[in-house]
């Protein structure tokens, strides 16, 4: 059992363990005003210091880079934070949802008289804040969260039709169901085009990354994106769970893919952010249609960079794991008592894997690793990485020096400020690298 120094020195190093969520450079001047100012340097531009919670404050940024693709605005995101009550579990998911009902009103007003775009645009942001409101819930298999799924895509929806974005709605065969997805066909493309597969990882819904959609319809690449298990609404209303065996999700998707007119099948490239980043080099590595490769960051064993990051914040209780994993669930029941970002993230992350305990949990993440799989990889593969990566520090590097495929290493720097997780609020230059990339290759 914990005792009550154990949980405030666990509590401790949570709090500077995910300072590094935060890629604050250990030389940089703390949030409060130093004794020399002289002597002290300027913190980082994402340190924004408006919520407690580092894992809060680092998906406040997400939905502030939304500005960029127009799914969000400066006021109505900074407003939400503003109302949210430090320790209180369901003041994220009320205070987005809040906005989001608000805004959704807004675009029924507006398309009610006939203003078509003022609604869809409406539509547009209220569909991202319901996303917003389901990124940090604290019960996962709440009916609201379902609800609130629902109305985010039925706003989605709404938003492409009225908006009149290229884009169709569908229905991927998987197994014994389906995967939603969405399938936009580029007004640039002249006879048959590359596609891109694109692909979200543990939080973020793919609808939420429009502003690298946007950026393949203008080069003339048509774009499928689907909500993977353990993703968006697969997993919320289907109970479809994240799978270490990528392929057989990613398989599916091209086969479907192929078969969609106007799509060219010898020029399919497939990109994974964030812990699609993992999952999409397992995938190519037995899909062999695939031109071109991109995880975002690159991840060599994504097992073993989660058990890097829960080494760090719990070292007195990672050995019980194995020893006795009844011991170890019991120990992160206190910590989950006691500190909400561990709750947030144990019961989210068993919810995405299908996991019935937190040590069970910790044994399915062991099983996602490309290390067994890595050299089968042949298409060409850009890993991407930044200087300030915080969820899988130097697995990009590991992943681009084991392949031995074709092979380009593109790392962003405080230079270019694109240096954050999957380039966090710098979607310009970040669309700007990549796509150069893609145009020369695919």
């Amino acid at each position: 059992m914990l005792n009550r120094r154990s949980l405030l020195q666990a509590s401790l190093g949570i709090t500077g363990g995910f300072a590094l969520l935060r890629s604050t450079p250990a030389n940089a001047a703390p949030l409060s005003s130093p004794a020399s100012p002289e002597a002290a340097e300027p913190r980082p531009w994402y340190a924004l210091g408006l919520m407690e919670d580092p894992i809060m404050e680092s998906q406040l940024l997400h939905f502030l880079a939304g500005t960029y693709s127009a799914q969000s605005d400066v006021g109505e995101v900074l407003d939400t934070a503003r109302r949210i009550v430090p320790g209180d579990d369901w003041s994220w998911p009320t205070e987005w949802v809040s906005t989001a009902d608000r805004l959704r009103m807004m675009g029924d007003a507006s398309n009610a008289k006939g203003r078509r775009h003022s609604a869809g645009n409406a539509y547009l942001r209220a569909a991202n804040y319901y996303r917003a409101a389901l990124i940090h819930h604290p019960e996962p298999g709440h009916p609201s969260v379902l609800d609130t799924g629902r109305k985010a895509v039925d706003a989605y929806n709404k938003a492409l039709s009225l908006l009149r974005i290229p884009a169709t709605a569908v229905r991927i065969p998987y197994e014994n169901t389906t995967l939603p997805g969405y399938f936009f066909r580029s007004p640039c493309a002249h006879g048959h085009a590359p596609l891109l597969v694109f692909q979200q990882g543990r939080d973020a819904w793919p609808e939420e990354s429009k502003y690298v959609i946007d950026a393949a319809l203008e080069r003339g690449y048509h774009c499928l994106i689907v909500h993977a298990p353990g993703q968006g609404m697969a997993v919320r209303a289907q109970g479809l769970t994240f799978r270490p065996d990528w392929e057989k999700v990613i398989t599916p998707v091209i086969n479907f893919a192929t078969r969609i007119s106007g799509v060219d099948d010898r020029r399919i490239a497939l990109l994974g952010w964030s812990m699609g980043g993992a999952l999409v080099p397992r995938a190519a590595a037995f899909e062999r249609r695939l031109k071109l490769l991109i995880p975002n960051p690159g991840v060599l064993d994504w097992g073993q960079a989660s058990f890097d990051q829960f080494n760090m914040y719990f070292p007195d209780i990672m050995p019980l794991l194995d020893q006795d994993p009844q011991a170890f669930d019991a120990a992160m029941a206190q910590l989950m008592d006691a500190v909400f970002l561990y709750r947030w993230y144990m019961r989210d992350s068993m919810s995405k894997h299908g996991a019935s305990s937190p040590s069970d949990l910790l044994f399915k993440l062991r099983e996602f690793t490309n290390v067994p799989v890595v050299q089968r990889i042949r298409c060409r593969t850009l890993v991407m990485d930044g200087t300030a990566e915080a969820f899988t520090v130097g697995q990009a590097k590991l992943l681009f020096d084991a392949l031995t495929c074709p092979k380009d290493y593109l790392l962003f720097t405080e230079e270019d400020t694109g240096q954050l997780h999957c380039q966090e609020g710098a979607q310009a230059v970040a669309n700007h690298r990549m796509f150069d990339w893609v145009d020369e290759y695919i």
